[in-house]
């Protein structure tokens, strides 16, 4: 017989839809997406911390290229993630589709009818009552109650034979467990698309505030379609950072990291106090305002060279995320075309060490007589025009005036006529203003996936039989024959069947003769 070519060409692609559709390859592909979201866990992402990714990156050297190459610095916007996130969907849809049809057949028909030989099931057992097979029948229907679904059914022979089943609700949990999780990775999908995270250092003061718009932040990154503009960022501002409180062990462990802030909610409404924790965001119209990180910003006095006084406050980055050991640099302006700008580029020691020839590093996190070194320029800032990073100092166009270790309230004199005080320091704090349109139907998914959970592996699935005859004719004694059969969890259904019989012969006023439970004599098992 000749196979038609058409289905000779169609046969592997249904092969792999049909191994690609299999809950076997769905929980595969399950295990992959949980393993593959690990590194996003332990290793710096660049959406989140380009600069601390930066310095890990070049702090592993060619390790750390190595692993940025492949993508484990933005684990889930990685090629290979999406690849996982995208065969899960499909796998999930492919199989749940024929499961539901199914478990919708399921729950509408009946149950089966009684086997010939109920004693051949893994557990049976038989009793006489006083009873007319009627009155047991119907004695017996009561017992059971509303958990079984019961379907009763006459014989040729003149018994009547009842069908109970019970536990139709596991597989319910079960499919609810994965379409809610089919309903999460959707969520998550589409959240991307709407999302936006803006992120923005601002330090203890007036007037360092920002709003929620894309050029208040030091880093945006927004999803597709807010990139194109198609989500409008709710109109609030935080004006300013009223303070900030780290918390530490005696061992220099953090314990709480607390931000005050005076923001509004729109920006003609009065301004509020809140306060920021770490996993405790403040919402506002949708968006969640999250504390990321602290640091130190040093407050200078700068002479410059032509007798004018200059004052700065600039946020120093931390190299060393342990001891908050920061480096900054201050950019002050002369006049123009003087070529008498002065730069400093700067290392805060919170808790200083002299390691020795005047090099200061840090050995805890906790200010305790700050150090503040630096190394003076004057020349041309700018001599290009372009742009510049804040934290750095470009001095090929500078000369070097001196250096020096300062303590707060010190002042140093340094060439040219320049002059440096160390005033002190305010602290700063990274906030990441969060928008995600679908958190609130995730939550609904996650909590139906847990139901659905408990469900699937809290409710067991049963079968029970009972044959209830008349053998001796009118006014004779009525044999009950039961028979049980459990479609999940066989552990202990010996125990659970026991218990049903003791149930079932109590029916009615059941009178109770030589019971049998799996082939023992009820009361001797």
């Amino acid at each position: 017989m000749t196979v038609p070519m058409r289905r000779v060409l169609l046969r592997p692609f249904r092969v792999v839809w049909r191994r690609l559709t299999s809950m076997r390859t769905a929980l595969i592909l399950l295990f992959l997406l949980a393993v593959a979201a690990v590194p996003g866990s332990i290793l710096p992402q660049r959406p989140l911390n380009a600069d601390k990714t930066n310095a890990y990156i070049a702090q592993h050297g060619t390790w750390g290229r190595l692993l940025d190459h492949l993508g484990l610095y933005d684990v889930f916007g990685s090629v290979w993630f999406a690849a996982i996130y995208l065969l899960l969907a499909v796998s999930l849809v492919g199989c749940l589709i024929p499961r539901i049809r199914l478990h919708a057949r399921a729950s509408v028909r009946k149950p089966l009818p009684a086997p010939r030989n109920l004693d051949r099931l893994p557990e049976s057992g038989t009793f006489e009552t006083a009873a007319t097979p009627e009155q047991y029948a119907t004695a017996a229907r009561a017992a059971l109650g509303r958990r079984w679904r019961v379907v009763q059914r006459a014989e040729p022979g003149g018994a009547i034979t009842l069908s109970a089943e019970k536990g139709y609700s596991r597989e319910t949990g079960n499919l609810l467990f994965h379409v809610a999780l089919l309903a999460g990775l959707v969520l998550i999908a589409i959240g991307q698309l709407y999302k936006y995270e803006g992120n923005r250092i601002v330090v203890q003061g007036p007037d360092q505030g920002f709003c929620n718009t894309v050029s208040q932040y030091d880093t945006w990154t927004p999803g597709r379609l807010a990139a194109e503009g198609k989500v409008t960022p709710a109109p609030f501002c935080i004006d300013a950072l009223t303070s900030f409180v780290a918390n530490y062990t005696a061992g220099g462990e953090p314990t709480e990291f607390t931000a005050k802030v005076r923001y509004r909610p729109t920006l003609g409404a009065p301004a509020r106090d809140a306060t920021i924790r770490v996993n405790e965001p403040l919402r506002l119209e949708g968006d969640r305002v999250y504390l990321i990180s602290h640091g130190f910003a040093p407050r200078v006095t700068v002479t410059m060279p032509d007798g004018t006084v200059q004052h700065d406050v600039q946020a120093f980055v931390p190299s060393d995320a342990s001891t908050l050991l920061s480096e900054g640099a201050f950019k002050e302006q002369g006049r123009p075309g003087a070529n008498q700008d002065v730069g400093i580029a700067g290392l805060f020691a919170p808790t200083p060490q002299d390691t020795g020839n005047g090099v200061i590093t840090s050995v805890s996190p906790q200010v305790n007589d700050p150090v503040l070194a630096i190394i003076v320029y004057v020349g041309n800032l700018n001599f290009n025009g372009l742009p510049q990073s804040v934290y750095s100092l470009d001095t090929s166009k500078m000369t070097e005036v001196g250096r020096a270790n300062m303590t707060v309230g010190q002042t140093k004199s340094f060439g040219d006529g320049v002059k440096v005080t160390f005033g002190g320091w305010v602290p700063w704090v990274s906030l990441q203003v969060s928008h995600d349109p679908t958190q609130g139907w995730l939550l609904v998914a996650v909590v139906a996936m847990v139901a659905g959970l408990v469900a699937s592996l809290g409710i067991r699935r049963r079968r029970l039989w009972l044959r209830v005859r008349d053998d001796l004719g009118s006014g004779g004694p009525t044999v009950v024959e039961v028979g049980g059969l459990a479609r999940s969890d066989t552990g202990n259904f010996s125990t659970e069947f026991a218990g049903l019989l003791r149930r079932l012969q109590d029916a009615a006023g059941t009178v109770r003769h030589d019971a049998v439970v799996g082939g023992v004599p009820a009361g001797k098992e």
